[in-house]
């Protein structure tokens, strides 16, 4: 569901010309996005479950909020966000939040460690995934080339875009104008 979002989230940025009204500063805090979920879940994919695992994938999910509403403040003030893109960054925001609590459930002695409610201390080394624990390789490269294929190239792509739109600047001409009459505006008041 998180990549099927994704996908649909890069196209509505290529259906409102994203290269064109917000330019490169908004595909690079998609990127950043990409990055604060792309984090964790290596770490799930290839280290025990256990307390700094369990702080990184939430502090990466608080960190990728601050980003996303950074994001919609940018992009609102300077293209159309239509209702179908606000609906994929539902997904797009709480999609983790329910992977975060579903490994919180399915690890929740090491939750409780954690808090120190457990009934043996936390343990905040950092380990590989135990020979019993690992994941199936064939699992992983399918997984990573399916986030690859759907995520990455797309996001590529956009800022591929944004770069032979406006080579050498973070925001558009247009946006930049944007924001100057918003500001005088807002002085004027």
């Amino acid at each position: 569901m998180w990549l099927a979002a994704g996908l649909a989230d890069w196209y509505c940025h290529r259906a409102t010309h994203i290269e064109e009204t917000t330019g490169t500063k908004e595909t690079l805090l998609h990127l950043a996005q990409l990055t604060e979920m792309g984090i964790p879940t290596l770490a799930a994919l290839f280290l025990e479950i256990n307390p700094p695992v369990l702080a990184l994938m939430a502090g990466s999910f608080l960190v990728h909020e601050a980003t996303a509403l950074w994001d919609v403040s940018y992009a609102v003030s300077r293209r159309d966000v239509t209702p179908i893109e606000q609906h994929v960054h539902s997904f797009l925001e709480m999609l983790p939040l329910m992977g975060l609590s579903f490994i919180g459930l399915l690890h929740w002695p090491q939750v409780k460690a954690m808090v120190g409610a457990g009934d043996q201390p936390a343990d905040w080394s950092l380990r590989l995934k135990s020979d019993r624990d690992k994941l199936p390789m064939g699992y992983i490269v399918t997984l990573l080339g399916t986030i690859a294929a759907l995520e990455l190239s797309p996001y590529m792509e956009e800022l591929w875009r944004d770069w032979n739109a406006w080579p050498g600047r973070l925001v558009p001409p247009e946006a930049e104008a944007i924001q100057a009459r918003r500001q005088e505006h807002e002085w004027a008041l």
